[in-house]
């Protein structure tokens, strides 16, 4: 009876250690989790802010604005103008 107990004790030991080392591990890997999530919002806060960038390096304003001062570029005048019919041309 005594071997029995001392037996019982010890698995009850060992179960205890598995339940106590699982809610550690549990724990990390939660922890690990929440920074993961945390990493992925600011990762979505940077994607928005460099596509804003991106739309504002795009403007046709800001284009604009670059091809008149770093390109010296200018709308030509009226009589250099020439309109060209579309490339498919119209069948009739």
């Amino acid at each position: 009876m005594v071997r029995l107990n001392v037996l019982l004790l010890l698995v009850m030991v060992l179960c205890s250690l598995g339940v106590v080392t699982a809610q550690h591990k549990a724990r990390q890997i939660f922890m690990a989790l929440e920074a993961e999530q945390e990493h992925a919002r600011q990762l979505e806060v940077e994607h928005g802010q460099l596509q804003l960038e991106l739309s504002t390096w795009g403007a046709a304003p800001r284009i604009e604005k670059i091809a008149r001062d770093k390109l010296r570029m200018s709308t030509p005048e009226s009589p250099r103008v020439i309109a060209a019919p579309p490339a498919g041309g119209v069948s009739r």
